[in-house]
């Protein structure tokens, strides 16, 4: 039992170490070209400092770590294994009785951690570095004036008059506005029961308009049997007011499926509050069991790892193995990414969409180790 435990230990500590130090190089990389896009992107605006770049692109790290975590849990194995052959540290742990699986084990084991934990806590966290990192690119980079977001009470929206008209006769001092629905018909883009706030230069409250029903059409929002309500004046009531607006349609729909920026433990209200007010959460949903698939994955990416790393040094074929591994690699990842965008157009199931590459991958790594080795 001792030497099974220090064994553990041993392979454990070699793995993770091995791990982090490809994860880093891969995050340094990452990080370095993210750099040079930003600063190109931020070239052609005035007023955004080096040190704002710099912050951003640390921002985005967690995201795009999270989608080179199989690669280095594949990659950290191979290199793994491979350093154990050529030490033959392997052999020598054959001729004492121990299976293949008595050394997998450990390694298998660090890797549904690692799963767990990038689920449960490197994704929230990213997921709240994400969310700034955007704020911050819509006001430096992308100059945009408009936030959404959605709620079980409906939808709310934030965007700027800029001192444009409501109608021939209401003139609106440069300042923005708030809409809120209260229900939603995606179909046809209708709002019903909508109600907008005015207000003008340092927040002071102008006017209030409520309206039964509104469209998103190109460039305005057309509200339609409002009321207006000002302060000391009696309300108005008018058959149609257009409202200048940059919002799409499409701009408010992407908003509502971008899962990045969403914490992994308020995925399932996000999804049912999206359900709710009418709109489609295929992709959430996808996004959602991909992320609770992640630990069988990372365990999968290790019997990848293990079926072309840990022949012995003498049967020889080992580059030709090891390239063989980064293949399966990239074809998971694509093969991924493929059923995913299957799964969020809803041509399969969302759950089979995010569990097929996980379930594949695992079931082809125990086979192949079964059919290699002997114990």
């Amino acid at each position: 039992m001792n030497v099974t435990l220090t064994l553990s230990r041993y392979l454990a500590r070699t793995y993770i170490l091995n791990m982090l130090m490809l994860l880093f190089a891969l995050l340094g990389v990452i990080y370095l070209f993210d750099t040079v896009e930003l600063i190109r992107r931020a070239s052609k605006h005035d007023g955004v400092p080096l040190g704002l770049v710099l912050q951003m692109s640390l921002l985005k790290l967690p995201e795009v770590g999270q989608l080179v975590f199989p690669f280095a849990v594949l990659f950290s194995a191979m290199f793994t294994f491979w350093q154990l052959n050529r030490r033959s540290e392997l052999i020598v742990l054959r001729s004492a009785g121990f299976s293949v699986w008595q050394f997998l084990a450990p390694v298998i084991c660090v890797s549904l951690v690692v799963g767990a934990l990038q689920v449960g806590v490197v994704n929230p966290i990213g997921s709240l570095l994400v969310g700034k990192y955007e704020q911050l690119e819509n006001e430096y980079l992308d100059n945009r004036d408009s936030q959404i977001a959605l709620s079980k009470e409906g939808l709310w929206l934030r965007q700027s008059t800029d001192g444009r008209i409501l109608d021939e006769n209401d003139d609106v001092q440069k300042g923005y506005v708030i809409v809120h629905a209260r229900k939603i018909y995606p179909k046809g883009w209708i709002l019903k029961n909508v109600t907008v706030f005015y207000f003008g230069q340092n927040d002071a409250f102008r006017m209030r308009l409520d309206a039964k029903e509104a469209t998103l059409e190109p460039g305005q929002w057309v509200f339609m049997h409002a009321d207006i309500h000002k302060q000391g004046a009696a309300p108005l009531s008018r058959e149609k007011i257009v409202l200048p607006t940059r919002l799409t349609i499409q701009d408010i729909e992407e908003s509502f499926s971008s899962p990045e920026s969403i914490p992994f433990w308020s995925l399932p209200s996000h999804i049912q509050t999206l359900e709710q007010t009418g709109f489609d959460a295929s992709r959430l949903r996808v996004y959602y069991h991909s992320l609770l698939s992640q630990p069988l994955f990372f365990a999968a990416m290790v019997l990848l790892a293990a079926s072309v790393s840990i022949r012995p040094p003498r049967i020889g074929g080992t580059l030709v193995l090891l390239v063989m591994g980064v293949f399966i690699g990239f074809v998971v990842f694509f093969m991924s990414s493929y059923l995913q965008a299957l799964g969020s157009s809803q041509q399969i199931p969302p759950a089979l969409a995010a569990w097929s590459p996980a379930l594949v991958c695992f079931l082809l790594g125990l086979t192949a180790i079964i059919n290699l080795e002997d114990g």
